[in-house]
């Protein structure tokens, strides 16, 4: 027989809706208290119920996944898939899912995931690797950290950094070539530019003399069409020449 849980009166009332517990009096005198012995579980069919038990639920074991947290100091991880497939999750501030399960994978020996993976896995710890190797000869170039190097590894150092200051010299100076050979061409363009201009210009002086020339010609035969020479002379005459004789 199962043992009784004890439970007080305000609680009654809740325990109720869930649907999957009897209450039944421990303690009928006093009447403060009472006992709940869990019946057999099994599915909610009311949708609404079962979704309301759901939930009542799921926020109790997050919120004892909290508790234990807190005061056990303990690593918890936490997923629930609800029936819709709506997923909720808890992990603790002080770990994350993936270290939970890194450590769950090295202690149980069981295998989370396939060759795919953890050739990917292993990929990835050795470019860390390189890049904390990189990290560290960067800082010794700089000039970091260079106590704890020997003398054989300072004159590599040293080497190293004088094949760099060759090759830097010698793009600093294809970098000047480069710029000069560019200022050339850019003075031969300049030139040429400024000999086309020049004959634009000359161009149009002359279209601009020509057009003078002939303004001044078309005056001049419009001035001769409208003031001509007299071909002939004439004398004035008397229109009566016998008057003067017969007075």
């Amino acid at each position: 027989m199962a043992t009784p849980l004890l439970i007080h009166p305000h609680e009654i009332a809740l325990l109720s809706l869930l649907g999957d517990f009897t209450i039944r009096p421990r303690f009928p005198v006093l009447g403060s208290l009472a006992a709940i012995v869990p019946s057999s579980i099994k599915r909610i069919e009311n949708s609404s119920n079962r979704q309301v038990t759901y939930s009542k639920r799921r926020n109790g074991i997050i919120k004892k996944a909290k508790e234990i947290t807190v005061l056990c100091d303990a690593k918890v991880s936490l997923i629930i898939f609800a029936s819709s497939g709506k997923m909720h999750e808890y992990c603790s501030p002080s770990t994350t899912l993936v270290e939970i399960l890194d450590q769950y994978h090295k202690q149980s020996g069981k295998k989370l995931w396939d060759p795919k993976h953890e050739n990917l896995s292993n990929e990835i710890e050795r470019i860390k690797k390189e890049n904390d190797s990189m990290q560290i000869k960067l800082r010794h170039l700089k000039g970091e950290d260079l106590t704890s190097l020997n003398h054989r590894d300072l004159m590599t150092i040293e080497e190293a950094l004088e094949n760099g200051l060759a090759a830097l010299r010698d793009k600093q100076s294809e970098h000047v070539e480069g710029k000069r050979e560019n200022l050339k061409v850019l003075e031969e363009v300049h030139k040429h530019l400024n000999f086309v201009m020049r004959q634009r210009e000359m161009a149009m002086e002359n279209n601009v003399r020509e057009l003078e020339n002939g303004y001044h010609q078309r005056a001049a035969v419009n001035h001769n069409e409208y003031n001509p020479q007299m071909p002939f002379a004439y004398r004035v005459q008397p229109i009566q020449p016998n008057l003067q004789e017969r007075i």
